[in-house]
Formats: C-alpha cells, sequence, structure tokens
C-alpha cells in the first residue's frame, strides 16, 4: 500500500482505522466516538472519497482554459487542474466528471451542490468571495497586447513611441479605454463587441494591436507564431481560483494542498507540462529553502 492509499483510508475510517492498523496501539482505548478524524464527517471530502470520484464545473469553449482537442478530448488548464485534484484522492488523475456550464452557474453549482468544484477561468474578487470560497491562485491573469509578426510596430515600445497614431482594439466596456491608457496613454482606443472581432481588427490591420488577455496572447502566439506576436507588455493583474462552497474548511484546506504541491512541490508534473502547452513557457524554476508559495 503506498503513502497515499495510507492517507486516503485514514479519512474514511478515521481513529478506529488507526486502531486496527496498530498505529495507535494501546490509544485503542480512547473513545471513538468523540475522537475527531482527519476529516469532519459532513465534510466534502469523505463524500468525493466514499463516491469514488471528483466532480467538476468547468466549459468547453475557451482556450486555452478549457476546450476540445482535435481527437474530441476535454483539455485545458483548467481540466489540468481538476485531473491534479483527483490524483491527489485517488492516486488516479482520471477519476473524474466534468460538467459543463455557463459562466453565470459558476457560482450557483457550487452552491447548491451539483458540483463538488468550480475550476472555470474565474476572477477571485471580494464580492464574489461572500459566496463561495476560493481556492489559492492557480494562475495570474492579465491584459496583454497582440501584435502582428510582420508589423513595424510590433513591440510595446514601438507602439508606446507611435503615440496619438497607435490603434488598440479591446472588448467593449466600461473600463476598457482606461485599461488601455494605463499603458498606451495617447492611443486610439477601438471598443468592440466580441472577442473574435477584436482579433480580426488587429488580422485586417485596422488597428496595430488587440488588448486580450495574456493567456490569449501567450496561447496564440505560442500556436501560430506565423500569425500573432507578443508585444511584451501585460499589466493589470486579476488572479484565478477555484471556487467552492463555504463551511467547509476540510475541503478547502485539501484542494489548497493538492493546488501548492502541484504548483511548488514535488508533484509538479501535471501543472509543468500543462503550462508549456497552453501557453509556451517554462515554468519559473523551484528552488529548495525559503518556501515562496
Amino acid at each position: 500500500m503506498n503513502d497515499t492509499s495510507k492517507r486516503r483510508d485514514f479519512l474514511k475510517l478515521g481513529m478506529a482505522g488507526l486502531a486496527t492498523a496498530g498505529v495507535i496501539g494501546a490509544a485503542a482505548s480512547v473513545d471513538v466516538q468523540k475522537a475527531a478524524a482527519q476529516a469532519a464527517p459532513d465534510s466534502l471530502l469523505r463524500t468525493v472519497l466514499e463516491r469514488g470520484k471528483l466532480i467538476v464545473g468547468t466549459g468547453s469553449t475557451n482556450a486555452p482554459w478549457h476546450f476540445e482537442n482535435d481527437a474530441g478530448e476535454l483539455v485545458g488548464m483548467d481540466i489540468t487542474m481538476g485531473h491534479i485534484l483527483a490524483k491527489g484522492l485517488f492516486d488516479d488523475p482520471t477519476k473524474i466528471e466534468f460538467v459543463m456550464q455557463d459562466p453565470a452557474q459558476r457560482i450557483p453549482n457550487v452552491t447548491t451542490n451539483k458540483v463538488d468544484i468550480t475550476i472555470q477561468f474565474m476572477t477571485m474578487t471580494a464580492q464574489r468571495s461572500q459566496l463561495i470560497n476560493f481556492s489559492r491562485p492557480y494562475y495570474v491573469e492579465g491584459v496583454a497586447l497582440l501584435t502582428l509578426p510582420s508589423a513595424e510596430n510590433k513591440t510595446f515600445d514601438k507602439l508606446l513611441a507611435g503615440g496619438s497614431a497607435t490603434r488598440i482594439s479591446i472588448l467593449q466596456n466600461v473600463d476598457a479605454e482606461q485599461n488601455v491608457h494605463l499603458v498606451l496613454p495617447q492611443s486610439q482606443v477601438m471598443q468592440i463587441d466580441t472577442q473574435a472581432n477584436v482579433l480580426q481588427a488587429l488580422e485586417s490591420k485596422r488597428v496595430d494591436a488587440a488588448a486580450v488577455d495574456l493567456s490569449t496572447v501567450r496561447w496564440l502566439a505560442s500556436r501560430n507564431p506565423d500569425k500573432y506576436f507578443d508585444a511584451g507588455k501585460s499589466w493589470f493583474s486579476m488572479l484565478y481560483g477555484a471556487a467552492l462552497r463555504q463551511g467547509d474548511p476540510d475541503w478547502l484546506a485539501f484542494v489548497n494542498t493538492a493546488f501548492a504541491t502541484a504548483m511548488f512541490g514535488h508533484e509538479t508534473a501535471l501543472y509543468d507540462a500543462a503550462f508549456k502547452d497552453y501557453f509556451g513557457l517554462e515554468p519559473p524554476a523551484r528552488h529548495p529553502g525559503f518556501p515562496v508559495i
């Protein structure tokens, strides 16, 4: 029996299971009804372990976070984070069920127990945290600039030097112009109705750059280097975290531990492979010593 199986059995059986295994020896006379197991009896952690699979709410239409590959398989960074949790629970990343949901269902499906957790490129905010618990962040999103590799002014420095002649497309929202002017204060800002049209404005050369999510820039530039270029500027950090029901500290602690171990500890293979595949970058090196998590 490996260490993962022992820990899982410990959670399921509590102190009684340990006594049977001879771990606590003479302490077996302790009143089991009063002894606390590692997870509270009503914790979702126990429920998931007994069920034998993890249920994750996510999407399927937003690369590089959650989408179907050419083989029809659900993949993406969000999907990998789900597999990381399943591996931590069952030592098997495939023991997972994904529930497709609209972004508007990300919180309701968690609070009504339809899913165990939502992992769906969800920005952490103080307002949302009044309704659900967030896991530790697993990605820092931002705004970045996508340009054309053939353009003379494809780098951020050239865009900035262009001043008022520089044209930027961005998805229409109340803060769009202000956000662009944080880094390109003199630029012309073209607010457009859909993300697809934001990119189309760049491809047709109606603008010099498209202001989109950093993850989108990295995904497109790494997969299509002949078509897109990363201008080398990102700003306006936003944290992505998984959403969990409130009132279950054991479940939250497990998720945070599994994420931290996969990102900074000794089990980084799944996270590292996904980070490189979906963002075209090597993860930062981790060095033993002072914790940086």
